[in-house]
């Protein structure tokens, strides 16, 4: 990059300059992210201490972690916390951007606050923690999220973890070797691989189960029974930490972690650093190309005077071509616009739909006991559904957001090695925000005391009712008739007030589901808006920024071309001789980057060694 920022400074091209400074921020910058997700105690905090050899999660029997903890290099052991604020107060350019407080504390001090002991339920409202340490595992950007396992994979925490999904480069899914994948487990795998590009299952504490083969073999036909294509490494986190503390080898290979480290630096490291040599191949390459097309152009044009008008035709003709491509009447942006419109409605209505089905199956289910006796489990359920729900529509929201990409780089380029812009998908903590769903506390209570005014009160209505009609027959107020009406009565009175006391806190329970339900689907349909209006502007500046380098550089060829027939002939041999050099120079700089990214390389060079005469397709399709 540095070798190409050099090579074009010259040509005075600050939107290109732009671009490939873009680039090398991104290669300074690129973290691979791992995230370490499973149920409730299955061992993932000790897997990440074990694959970056020190204590940084939290790990007790009686401990579970509350707040993603992210661990990355650095150069001294290094701890913070970090809270956003202003959500959704990034203005119009930037929907949903907050800031950030950040606080530093002791490695040591860490438990306090990312612990479901020191910090239950997060009520320091933490968005994650941050810590840095020197090792060689993370030299290289990788970074591990701890994320919390409270409440299990479809909980509040496990909506929050497909959040992340988007933003993650790889998916480790801990799960132990006491017993074969839940049925959570594998939903779970199965929406993550659809938005993460590699996911492994890490199956722990294999150790402490004799039986840990045949429940490995028994996951396996369970992810092969689904079509889930994820590798399965079996570990000891145990054995690992002995090892480290013994610096035994043989130990440390029956732990399982060589092979787990070796698939991270293969699969996952690896990816990333071929993800990077293609971005910085392409944009290299696509810079390069502009310039080398403007010097062919103007060294066909020196080199034959006579052909220049026609070239001067072809080239102004591309020019309005990709001039066209900024205006807001193009195709693409009728297909950005129209796909962002679709998208909305139809993630509202995906939402909308999933919220509604919970709700209905939620009233019915009250209407079938009374609230105070089931409402734990009746909570549980709805807050489970519902992170199900908003897990399973944020997936569909990023998967539909990269197909229309897609749809979009169709008008600029054919080519199959082409490269969208990296995509902004992720959201806030969508439940994180909501407020829990809770029963009105101090109603309507229904004693012994109150039983027995209620049955008194029935009863009593019951004997002097009948008591007076006895007394026209000739009987007593009080006589077996009327004591027996006023047991039926009072037992009556006592039965249909349980009944509305029951009604009541129905009603009320439907009520705080409702109410839950609605702010969750008002939260993450604005989190989605957000995320679908981040994606637009990405998309938009991306392929704007791609004409406008396309039509300067092509204005730039016509310019060159048109000097070229007012000039002498020294002054026309001299300036055939510059541009010689100056392609020479750059097909130096391609010939380096083509050891980055051979397969990629070979695909874009074609085009940009065909000659002129341009054709009108390609300058549509940017293959000039």
């Amino acid at each position: 990059m540095d070798l190409a920022l050099a090579a074009i400074a010259q040509y005075r091209r600050p939107d290109l300059d732009t671009r490939l400074r873009q680039t090398r921020a991104r290669l300074l910058d690129g973290q691979v992210r791992v995230l370490v997700v499973g149920e409730f105690k299955q061992g993932k905090s000790l897997l990440v201490n074990g694959l970056v050899s020190a204590p940084v999660c939290p790990v007790n029997d009686d401990v579970a972690t509350s707040v993603p903890t992210v661990v990355r290099h650095s150069d001294q052991p290094v701890a913070a916390l970090v809270r956003l604020l202003n959500a959704g107060g990034g203005g119009e350019d930037d929907p949903g951007r907050q800031q950030a407080e950040r606080v530093e504390l002791p490695i040591e001090k860490l438990v306090e606050h990312v612990s479901e002991s020191g910090n239950p339920g997060n009520r320091e409202r933490w968005s994650h923690a941050e810590v840095g340490l020197p090792r060689r595992i993370l030299t290289g950007g990788l970074e591990f999220v701890d994320t919390p396992g409270v409440g299990g994979l479809s909980s509040v925490h496990g909506a929050a973890t497909m959040a992340m999904l988007p933003s993650a480069d790889a998916v480790l899914l801990v799960s132990d070797a006491s017993q074969e994948y839940t049925r959570s487990e594998l939903e779970f795998l199965s929406q993550a691989a659809k938005v993460c590009p590699n996911v492994a299952c890490v199956l722990t504490k294999i150790d402490l189960y004799p039986e840990w083969r045949r429940i490995a073999d028994l996951d396996r036909a369970h992810l092969s029974a689904v079509n889930i294509d994820a590798e399965l490494l079996a570990v000891s986190s145990t054995l690992r930490v002995q090892s480290i503390q013994t610096q035994d080898a043989d130990l440390d290979a029956e732990s399982g972690f060589p092979a787990l480290i070796s698939y991270l630096r293969e699969h996952v490291v690896s990816e990333a650093d071929l993800l990077a040599r293609r971005s910085t191949a392409h944009d290299v390459l696509a810079v390069t190309q502009q310039l080398a097309g403007g010097l062919r152009a103007e060294q066909l044009a020196q080199q034959d005077p006579a052909t220049a008008q026609g070239v001067i035709k072809q080239l102004t003709e591309a020019q309005k071509c990709f001039a066209a491509l900024k205006e807001r009447s193009a195709r693409w942006q009728h297909t950005l616009s129209d796909g962002i419109t679709d998208l909305t409605a139809d993630i509202d209505y995906d939402l909308s739909d999933r919220m509604r089905e919970i709700l209905r199956q939620a009233e019915e289910e009250a209407e079938r006991s009374d609230p105070t006796k089931t409402w734990a489990q009746l909570s549980n359920w709805v807050e489970q559904e519902v992170a199900s729900a908003v897990s399973a529509n944020l997936v569909w929201a990023t998967q539909r957001a990269r197909w229309l990409a897609t749809r979009v780089a169709d008008h600029f380029s054919e080519e199959e090695n082409r490269l969208l812009p990296k995509l902004r998908t992720e959201v806030a903590d969508v439940l994180g925000s909501v407020r829990a769903m809770q029963l009105r506390q101090g109603g309507e209570s229904f004693g012994v005391g109150q039983k027995a005014l209620t049955g008194l009160r029935g009863g009593y209505v019951g004997v002097l009712m009948f008591g007076m009609l006895g007394t026209f027959v000739g009987l007593s107020l009080l006589n077996p008739i009327s004591v027996g009406a006023g047991l039926l009565m009072g037992g009556k009175t006592l039965k249909d007030e349980r009944r509305r006391i029951v009604t009541r806190r129905q009603q009320e329970a439907k009520v705080a589901v409702r109410r839950y339900v609605d702010d969750v689907k008002f939260q993450a349909s604005k989190e989605s808006r957000d995320m679908l209006r981040r994606v637009q502007r990405d998309l938009r500046d991306h392929f704007t920024n791609q004409a406008e380098e396309m039509n300067r550089s092509l204005g730039d060829s016509v310019r060159a071309a048109e000097r070229s027939v007012k000039i002498s002939q020294a002054e026309r041999d001299r300036r055939v001789a510059e541009i010689k050099f100056e392609l020479d120079r750059l097909e130096s700089l391609q010939q380096k980057i083509r050891t980055l990214a051979p397969q990629l390389t070979s695909t874009l060079l074609t085009a940009e060694r065909q000659a002129l005469p341009m054709t009108e397709r390609q300058a549509l399709t940017g293959r000039s």
